[in-house]
Protein backbone atom coordinates (compact mmCIF):
# COMPACT_ATOMS: atom_id res chain seq x y z
CA UNK A 1 0.00 0.00 0.00
CA UNK A 2 2.76 2.51 1.04
CA UNK A 3 4.63 1.41 -2.22
CA UNK A 4 1.55 2.47 -4.35
CA UNK A 5 0.69 5.53 -2.68
CA UNK A 6 4.51 6.47 -3.46
CA UNK A 7 4.72 5.38 -6.83
CA UNK A 8 1.54 7.75 -7.62
CA UNK A 9 3.14 10.43 -6.02
CA UNK A 10 6.02 10.06 -7.76
CA UNK A 11 4.18 10.01 -10.86
CA UNK A 12 1.86 12.87 -10.11
CA UNK A 13 5.33 14.92 -9.06
CA UNK A 14 6.53 14.04 -13.09
CA UNK A 15 3.30 14.43 -14.09
CA UNK A 16 3.51 18.29 -12.75
CA UNK A 17 7.20 18.72 -13.62
CA UNK A 18 6.16 17.97 -17.61
CA UNK A 19 3.55 19.90 -17.50
CA UNK A 20 5.27 22.80 -15.82
CA UNK A 21 7.96 22.31 -19.50
CA UNK A 22 5.24 22.34 -21.70
CA UNK A 23 3.86 25.72 -20.60
CA UNK A 24 7.53 27.25 -20.77
CA UNK A 25 8.93 29.51 -23.59
CA UNK A 26 11.98 30.21 -23.90
CA UNK A 27 13.76 32.55 -26.23
CA UNK A 28 17.95 32.66 -26.57
CA UNK A 29 20.80 35.52 -27.13
CA UNK A 30 23.37 34.73 -28.86
CA UNK A 31 26.08 37.04 -28.57
CA UNK A 32 30.27 37.48 -26.92
CA UNK A 33 30.29 37.52 -23.16
CA UNK A 34 33.46 37.07 -22.68
CA UNK A 35 36.56 38.31 -24.70
CA UNK A 36 37.77 41.56 -26.43
CA UNK A 37 33.98 42.54 -27.51
CA UNK A 38 32.04 41.51 -24.28
CA UNK A 39 30.98 44.70 -23.92
CA UNK A 40 28.63 44.66 -26.90
CA UNK A 41 27.54 41.58 -26.44
CA UNK A 42 26.67 41.82 -22.88
CA UNK A 43 24.38 45.08 -24.16
CA UNK A 44 22.86 43.07 -26.58
CA UNK A 45 22.22 40.08 -24.00
CA UNK A 46 21.02 43.13 -21.56
CA UNK A 47 18.66 44.73 -23.76
CA UNK A 48 17.02 41.10 -24.50
CA UNK A 49 16.77 40.73 -21.11
CA UNK A 50 14.99 44.29 -20.51
CA UNK A 51 12.38 43.03 -23.54
CA UNK A 52 11.39 38.97 -22.43
CA UNK A 53 10.81 41.19 -18.63
CA UNK A 54 7.98 43.72 -19.76
CA UNK A 55 6.28 40.89 -21.74
CA UNK A 56 6.50 38.15 -19.41
CA UNK A 57 2.96 38.95 -18.02
CA UNK A 58 1.48 38.85 -21.84
CA UNK A 59 2.61 35.35 -21.97
CA UNK A 60 1.73 34.67 -18.55
CA UNK A 61 -1.98 35.50 -18.95
CA UNK A 62 -1.69 33.11 -22.11
CA UNK A 63 -0.28 30.11 -19.77
CA UNK A 64 3.24 30.40 -20.43
CA UNK A 65 6.81 31.01 -18.61
CA UNK A 66 8.53 33.11 -20.74
CA UNK A 67 12.66 32.63 -20.30
CA UNK A 68 15.72 33.96 -21.30
CA UNK A 69 18.64 31.31 -21.99
CA UNK A 70 21.60 33.23 -23.05
CA UNK A 71 24.65 31.84 -24.95
CA UNK A 72 28.18 32.83 -25.23
CA UNK A 73 29.64 32.91 -28.59
CA UNK A 74 32.53 34.53 -27.71
CA UNK A 75 32.99 36.31 -30.89
CA UNK A 76 34.09 32.69 -32.74
CA UNK A 77 32.16 31.21 -35.58
CA UNK A 78 33.28 27.73 -34.31
CA UNK A 79 31.88 28.62 -30.94
CA UNK A 80 28.93 30.23 -31.77
CA UNK A 81 27.94 27.42 -34.28
CA UNK A 82 28.03 25.11 -30.86
CA UNK A 83 26.38 27.19 -29.32
CA UNK A 84 23.26 26.94 -32.53
CA UNK A 85 23.47 23.21 -32.11
CA UNK A 86 22.79 23.41 -28.29
CA UNK A 87 20.20 25.72 -29.07
CA UNK A 88 18.89 23.23 -31.59
CA UNK A 89 18.39 20.50 -29.95
CA UNK A 90 16.11 22.41 -27.03
CA UNK A 91 12.99 22.09 -28.46
CA UNK A 92 11.45 25.01 -25.74
CA UNK A 93 13.55 27.48 -27.50
CA UNK A 94 11.41 29.02 -30.48
CA UNK A 95 13.83 32.00 -31.27
CA UNK A 96 17.04 33.57 -31.36
CA UNK A 97 18.52 36.82 -30.48
CA UNK A 98 22.18 37.50 -31.77
CA UNK A 99 24.64 37.45 -33.05
CA UNK A 100 26.98 40.51 -33.08
CA UNK A 101 29.37 39.36 -35.61
CA UNK A 102 28.52 38.63 -39.51
CA UNK A 103 31.31 35.86 -39.35
CA UNK A 104 29.27 34.16 -36.74
CA UNK A 105 25.69 35.04 -37.67
CA UNK A 106 26.65 33.26 -41.29
CA UNK A 107 27.59 29.51 -39.47
CA UNK A 108 24.91 29.82 -37.07
CA UNK A 109 22.21 30.18 -38.75
CA UNK A 110 23.30 27.69 -41.00
CA UNK A 111 23.08 25.07 -38.23
CA UNK A 112 19.83 26.59 -37.24
CA UNK A 113 18.28 26.71 -40.63
CA UNK A 114 17.05 22.51 -41.03
CA UNK A 115 15.55 23.21 -37.16
CA UNK A 116 13.71 26.46 -38.30
CA UNK A 117 14.65 28.37 -35.79
CA UNK A 118 14.51 32.08 -36.05
CA UNK A 119 17.42 34.53 -35.39
CA UNK A 120 17.13 37.87 -35.56
CA UNK A 121 20.11 40.33 -35.38
CA UNK A 122 20.46 43.45 -34.02
CA UNK A 123 24.06 44.19 -35.13
CA UNK A 124 24.78 41.86 -38.27
CA UNK A 125 25.77 44.19 -41.36
CA UNK A 126 27.81 41.51 -43.96
CA UNK A 127 25.84 41.17 -47.11
CA UNK A 128 26.10 37.77 -47.00
CA UNK A 129 23.96 37.25 -43.83
CA UNK A 130 21.12 37.70 -45.70
CA UNK A 131 22.07 37.50 -49.37
CA UNK A 132 22.26 33.71 -48.92
CA UNK A 133 18.27 33.79 -48.47
CA UNK A 134 17.35 31.74 -45.54
CA UNK A 135 14.24 31.82 -44.24
CA UNK A 136 15.86 31.87 -40.55
CA UNK A 137 17.98 34.94 -41.23
CA UNK A 138 16.63 38.38 -40.05
CA UNK A 139 18.69 41.69 -38.71
CA UNK A 140 17.22 45.01 -37.88
CA UNK A 141 20.18 46.81 -39.29
CA UNK A 142 21.19 48.31 -42.36
CA UNK A 143 23.98 46.10 -44.09
CA UNK A 144 27.11 46.82 -45.59
CA UNK A 145 26.65 48.20 -49.06
CA UNK A 146 24.19 50.84 -47.28
CA UNK A 147 27.14 51.49 -44.83
CA UNK A 148 30.32 51.38 -46.85
CA UNK A 149 29.07 54.04 -48.96
CA UNK A 150 27.80 56.33 -46.58
CA UNK A 151 31.27 56.05 -44.81
CA UNK A 152 32.88 57.00 -47.79
CA UNK A 153 30.65 59.50 -48.73
CA UNK A 154 31.96 61.09 -44.91
CA UNK A 155 35.17 60.24 -46.09
CA UNK A 156 35.20 62.43 -49.13
CA UNK A 157 32.39 64.82 -48.75
CA UNK A 158 32.73 65.70 -45.00
CA UNK A 159 36.49 65.26 -44.36
CA UNK A 160 37.17 66.22 -48.10
CA UNK A 161 39.86 63.66 -48.47
CA UNK A 162 41.36 62.50 -51.66
CA UNK A 163 43.93 59.91 -50.82
CA UNK A 164 42.68 56.93 -48.12
CA UNK A 165 44.80 54.26 -46.75
CA UNK A 166 42.12 51.48 -45.92
CA UNK A 167 42.35 48.62 -42.77
CA UNK A 168 40.15 45.21 -42.47
CA UNK A 169 40.54 42.91 -39.86
CA UNK A 170 40.00 39.99 -41.91
CA UNK A 171 36.88 38.48 -40.68
CA UNK A 172 33.60 38.70 -42.88
CA UNK A 173 32.61 42.17 -40.93
CA UNK A 174 35.95 43.93 -41.37
CA UNK A 175 36.68 42.62 -44.55
CA UNK A 176 33.27 43.20 -46.24
CA UNK A 177 32.97 46.82 -44.99
CA UNK A 178 35.74 47.82 -46.25
CA UNK A 179 35.58 46.01 -49.53
CA UNK A 180 32.25 48.39 -50.19
CA UNK A 181 34.06 51.77 -48.74
CA UNK A 182 37.07 50.95 -51.33
CA UNK A 183 34.54 50.76 -54.06
CA UNK A 184 32.47 53.37 -53.46
CA UNK A 185 35.70 56.29 -52.79
CA UNK A 186 37.19 55.09 -56.31
CA UNK A 187 33.64 55.50 -57.89
CA UNK A 188 34.36 59.07 -56.45
CA UNK A 189 38.12 59.07 -58.02
CA UNK A 190 39.51 58.96 -54.46
CA UNK A 191 42.65 57.14 -54.60
CA UNK A 192 42.98 54.40 -52.21
CA UNK A 193 46.41 53.75 -51.04
CA UNK A 194 45.93 50.15 -49.63
CA UNK A 195 43.20 47.99 -48.49
CA UNK A 196 45.10 45.56 -46.02
CA UNK A 197 43.82 42.65 -43.87
CA UNK A 198 45.18 42.62 -40.71
CA UNK A 199 44.38 40.31 -37.50
CA UNK A 200 47.47 42.13 -35.34
CA UNK A 201 46.34 42.99 -32.00
CA UNK A 202 49.09 44.34 -30.20
CA UNK A 203 51.95 46.20 -32.87
CA UNK A 204 50.75 48.37 -35.49
CA UNK A 205 54.23 49.62 -35.79
CA UNK A 206 55.00 48.46 -39.30
CA UNK A 207 51.61 49.59 -40.61
CA UNK A 208 51.87 53.07 -38.79
CA UNK A 209 55.13 53.03 -40.73
CA UNK A 210 53.56 52.30 -44.36
CA UNK A 211 51.22 54.99 -43.42
CA UNK A 212 53.83 57.77 -42.47
CA UNK A 213 55.36 57.24 -45.67
CA UNK A 214 51.95 57.08 -47.87
CA UNK A 215 50.67 60.36 -46.17
CA UNK A 216 46.55 59.47 -46.12
CA UNK A 217 44.33 62.68 -45.90
CA UNK A 218 41.78 59.50 -43.61
CA UNK A 219 42.59 55.88 -42.53
CA UNK A 220 39.40 53.77 -42.65
CA UNK A 221 39.50 50.42 -40.51
CA UNK A 222 36.82 47.93 -40.98
CA UNK A 223 37.34 46.32 -37.22
CA UNK A 224 35.87 45.75 -33.76
CA UNK A 225 37.02 48.56 -31.14
CA UNK A 226 39.10 46.18 -29.14
CA UNK A 227 41.71 46.07 -31.80
CA UNK A 228 40.87 49.42 -33.78
CA UNK A 229 41.26 51.02 -30.73
CA UNK A 230 44.63 49.77 -29.63
CA UNK A 231 45.51 51.22 -33.46
CA UNK A 232 44.66 54.24 -33.23
CA UNK A 233 46.36 54.76 -29.79
CA UNK A 234 49.60 53.65 -31.33
CA UNK A 235 48.97 55.93 -34.26
CA UNK A 236 48.54 58.65 -32.26
CA UNK A 237 51.19 58.45 -29.91
CA UNK A 238 53.99 58.02 -32.97
CA UNK A 239 52.62 61.91 -33.81
CA UNK A 240 49.66 60.44 -36.67
CA UNK A 241 46.39 63.09 -36.03
CA UNK A 242 45.11 61.78 -39.35
CA UNK A 243 40.85 61.13 -39.19
CA UNK A 244 40.36 57.68 -38.61
CA UNK A 245 36.69 56.43 -39.47
CA UNK A 246 35.58 53.17 -39.10
CA UNK A 247 31.82 51.31 -39.43
CA UNK A 248 29.66 50.34 -36.10
CA UNK A 249 32.07 47.65 -35.00
CA UNK A 250 34.10 51.22 -32.78
CA UNK A 251 30.55 51.71 -31.26
CA UNK A 252 31.68 50.76 -27.85
CA UNK A 253 32.11 52.68 -24.69
CA UNK A 254 35.53 51.02 -24.00
CA UNK A 255 36.94 52.51 -27.32
CA UNK A 256 38.37 55.90 -25.79
CA UNK A 257 39.13 53.72 -22.69
CA UNK A 258 41.17 51.63 -24.81
CA UNK A 259 42.76 54.61 -27.15
CA UNK A 260 43.10 57.12 -23.96
CA UNK A 261 41.15 60.38 -23.66
CA UNK A 262 44.26 62.49 -24.66
CA UNK A 263 44.43 60.81 -27.83
CA UNK A 264 41.16 60.01 -28.44
CA UNK A 265 40.32 62.50 -30.91
CA UNK A 266 39.59 62.92 -34.63
CA UNK A 267 37.60 59.30 -34.71
CA UNK A 268 34.56 59.17 -36.78
CA UNK A 269 32.71 55.69 -36.97
CA UNK A 270 29.31 54.97 -39.12
CA UNK A 271 26.61 52.86 -36.56
CA UNK A 272 23.41 51.20 -37.19
CA UNK A 273 22.45 51.33 -33.41
CA UNK A 274 21.81 54.95 -32.66
CA UNK A 275 22.92 56.53 -29.69
CA UNK A 276 20.90 56.98 -26.67
CA UNK A 277 20.35 60.46 -26.97
CA UNK A 278 19.14 60.05 -30.62
CA UNK A 279 16.22 58.15 -30.04
CA UNK A 280 13.35 60.27 -27.88
CA UNK A 281 11.59 56.73 -27.27
CA UNK A 282 14.85 55.59 -25.26
CA UNK A 283 14.99 57.09 -22.15
CA UNK A 284 12.20 54.88 -20.34
CA UNK A 285 14.18 52.25 -21.52
CA UNK A 286 18.15 53.79 -20.58
CA UNK A 287 16.32 54.35 -17.21
CA UNK A 288 15.83 51.02 -17.01
CA UNK A 289 18.66 49.51 -18.36
CA UNK A 290 20.74 51.41 -15.78
CA UNK A 291 18.10 50.42 -12.79
CA UNK A 292 18.28 47.07 -13.89
CA UNK A 293 21.79 46.61 -14.78
CA UNK A 294 23.87 48.91 -12.97
CA UNK A 295 25.40 50.07 -16.33
CA UNK A 296 24.35 53.13 -19.06
CA UNK A 297 22.49 51.80 -22.33
CA UNK A 298 24.66 52.16 -25.88
CA UNK A 299 23.89 51.73 -28.63
CA UNK A 300 23.94 48.09 -29.37
CA UNK A 301 22.08 47.52 -26.10
CA UNK A 302 18.97 49.65 -27.42
CA UNK A 303 19.18 47.32 -31.16
CA UNK A 304 19.22 44.18 -29.10
CA UNK A 305 15.93 45.22 -27.46
CA UNK A 306 14.35 46.11 -30.84
CA UNK A 307 15.26 42.90 -31.89
CA UNK A 308 14.07 40.95 -28.95
CA UNK A 309 11.17 42.55 -28.94
CA UNK A 310 10.70 41.80 -32.35
CA UNK A 311 11.17 38.32 -31.88
CA UNK A 312 9.00 38.23 -28.94
CA UNK A 313 6.30 39.99 -30.34
CA UNK A 314 6.64 37.16 -33.11
CA UNK A 315 6.15 34.33 -30.59
CA UNK A 316 3.02 35.75 -29.47
CA UNK A 317 1.60 36.43 -32.78
CA UNK A 318 1.83 32.38 -33.87
CA UNK A 319 0.91 31.21 -30.55
CA UNK A 320 -1.93 33.61 -31.04
CA UNK A 321 -2.74 31.96 -34.54
CA UNK A 322 -2.08 28.84 -33.13
CA UNK A 323 -5.01 29.13 -31.09
CA UNK A 324 -2.99 30.17 -27.86
CA UNK A 325 -0.71 27.00 -27.82
CA UNK A 326 2.42 27.00 -28.04
CA UNK A 327 3.55 27.36 -31.81
CA UNK A 328 5.73 25.56 -33.32
CA UNK A 329 8.90 26.95 -34.87
CA UNK A 330 8.57 26.97 -38.03
CA UNK A 331 4.85 28.82 -37.17
CA UNK A 332 7.09 31.39 -35.66
CA UNK A 333 9.30 32.06 -38.22
CA UNK A 334 7.26 32.90 -40.77
CA UNK A 335 5.24 35.26 -38.00
CA UNK A 336 8.98 37.00 -37.83
CA UNK A 337 9.35 37.23 -41.20
CA UNK A 338 6.24 38.16 -42.84
CA UNK A 339 5.33 41.07 -39.44
CA UNK A 340 4.92 44.24 -39.03
CA UNK A 341 6.44 45.00 -35.56
CA UNK A 342 5.53 49.36 -34.20
CA UNK A 343 6.49 50.93 -30.77
CA UNK A 344 10.65 50.13 -31.26
CA UNK A 345 12.77 52.20 -30.05
CA UNK A 346 14.16 52.14 -34.08
CA UNK A 347 11.21 52.72 -35.48
CA UNK A 348 8.82 50.18 -37.32
CA UNK A 349 10.65 46.89 -38.33
CA UNK A 350 8.94 44.69 -41.43
CA UNK A 351 11.70 42.45 -43.44
CA UNK A 352 11.93 41.61 -47.07
CA UNK A 353 11.96 38.31 -49.05
CA UNK A 354 15.66 37.70 -47.46
CA UNK A 355 15.43 39.06 -43.69
CA UNK A 356 16.56 42.92 -44.46
CA UNK A 357 14.64 45.70 -42.88
CA UNK A 358 12.85 47.53 -45.42
CA UNK A 359 14.03 51.09 -44.03
CA UNK A 360 16.25 52.07 -41.61
CA UNK A 361 19.23 55.02 -40.49
CA UNK A 362 22.34 55.04 -40.33
CA UNK A 363 24.06 57.53 -38.00
CA UNK A 364 27.87 59.07 -38.13
CA UNK A 365 29.17 59.91 -34.75
CA UNK A 366 32.49 61.56 -33.72
CA UNK A 367 34.36 61.28 -30.61
CA UNK A 368 36.05 64.28 -29.70
CA UNK A 369 37.85 64.21 -26.11
CA UNK A 370 36.80 61.09 -25.45
CA UNK A 371 33.00 61.56 -25.82
CA UNK A 372 31.01 60.11 -28.83
CA UNK A 373 28.68 63.20 -30.29
CA UNK A 374 25.94 62.47 -32.79
CA UNK A 375 27.58 64.49 -36.50
CA UNK A 376 24.44 63.38 -38.82
CA UNK A 377 21.98 60.61 -39.38
CA UNK A 378 21.32 58.99 -42.77
CA UNK A 379 17.93 57.06 -43.88
CA UNK A 380 19.14 54.07 -45.76
CA UNK A 381 17.16 51.35 -47.35
CA UNK A 382 18.82 47.89 -48.87
CA UNK A 383 20.42 47.92 -51.92
CA UNK A 384 18.98 44.26 -52.55
CA UNK A 385 15.10 43.95 -52.55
Amino acid sequence: MKKTALSLTVLAALALGTASAQTTIKIASLSPLSGGQSDLGTQIRNGTQLAVNEYKAQFKKLGFDLVLVPYDDQADPATGTAAARKIAADRQILAVVGTLNSGVAIPASQALVSSKVAMVSPANTANGVTDRGLSNMNRIVARDDSQGPAGANFISGNLKAKKVYILNDKTAYGEGLAKEVEKALKAKAVTVSANEGTEEKSDFSSIIAKIKLQKPDAIYFGGIYNQVGVFIKQLRESGVATPVVGGDGLDSGELPVIVGAANANNIYFTTVAAPIDALPAAKVFATNYKKTFNDDAQGFGAFGYDAAKVVLQGVLNATRANGNKVPSRAQVESAIRKGNFTGLLSGTVAFNSVGDRKAGTLYVMNVTDGKFKLSTSIPVKPVKQ
